[in-house]
């Protein structure tokens, strides 16, 4: 059975300031989608996972398009491709993991950062317009791969004893907080950091695909008779969100990959 087209839909195209009809305000209707293919109460692809599907496609063809024939003297895409790499490389897994333990896993935070950038464009880009990371379940699988890796790298480096150690913060010289202290920091950490670790980057590109609804309705809603003035205003709002979106974007992939390397940093790190 299709979704009702009806919450599908941001806002209706024919309603306007004074002609009678409330402001259609942007709400989680704005973020379902009908099945383009399949049935919505059972297997269905729709089109966050196009996007997906699509931005995986652009990010894998265009690195492939870079290094697949590498040159000594790059050409432009290649060097655009190595100037990101080097980004991710140098600026984030260097100096948060190290040059020697963190050169293995500069691959999983190119692949991280550019996907999850890429997911986060589709909110600018016409036709598609919709950032896939505004839908939950795009983060939460990114953030359990990460915590998978996480504490697996933390048993195989420290044992089982002392994988619990890391988990909990075990300090003897805690003397008689120490259980409480541990029990905090083991749900701290097994818990809440790789909820937070999703939460942050969904929230972030919820919030801003609503604003941008926000006012890109708000612009066509009042396009009509005194109300054409309100109307270029929301529209003004439309542009600074718009490039201010285009940071938020960067960043939240930058933060998503910058803890992520955190996390590893701390299951290689010795426990004192």
């Amino acid at each position: 059975m299709s979704a009702d087209p009806t919450q599908v839909l941001a806002f209706e195209t024919d309603c306007h300031l004074f002609d009678g009809c409330g402001f259609p305000a942007p709400g989680l209707h704005s973020f379902l989608f009908e099945p383009l293919w399949g049935d919505a109460e059972g297997v269905y692809f729709n089109k966050p996972m196009l996007l997906a599907l699509l931005g995986s496609i652009i990010v894998v063809g265009f690195f492939w398009a870079a290094f697949s024939k590498p040159k000594l003297v790059p050409g432009k895409l290649q060097m655009v491709a190595e100037a990101g790499y080097d980004f991710v490389r140098e600026g984030i897994v260097y100096q948060t993991i190290g040059r020697r333990e963190g050169e293995k896993y500069v691959p999983l935070a190119v692949a991280l950062f550019f996907f999850i950038w890429m997911m986060n464009l589709w909110s600018i880009i016409p036709v598609a317009q919709f950032p896939v990371t505004s839908i939950i379940a795009y983060p939460m699988v990114l953030a359990a791969i990460v915590y998978i890796l996480w504490v697996s790298l933390t048993f195989k480096r420290h044992g089982f004893v002392g994988a619990l150690k890391n988990f909990t913060g075990y300090d003897k010289s805690l003397g008689p907080v120490l259980p409480l202290a541990m029990t905090i920091e083991f749900f701290s950490n097994l818990l809440v950091r790789p909820f937070t670790h999703a939460v942050r980057l969904f929230a972030n590109m919820f919030a801003g695909h609503t604003l941008l609804l926000l006012f890109t309705i708000a612009s066509w809603y009042m396009l009509n008779g005194i109300g054409i003035a309100y109307s270029a205003v929301s529209f003004l709002m439309v542009i600074v969100m718009t490039a201010f979106e285009l940071f938020i974007q960067a960043v939240q992939a930058y933060v998503f990959v910058l803890l992520t390397c955190t996390f590893i940093q701390g299951a290689l790190a010795e426990h004192h």
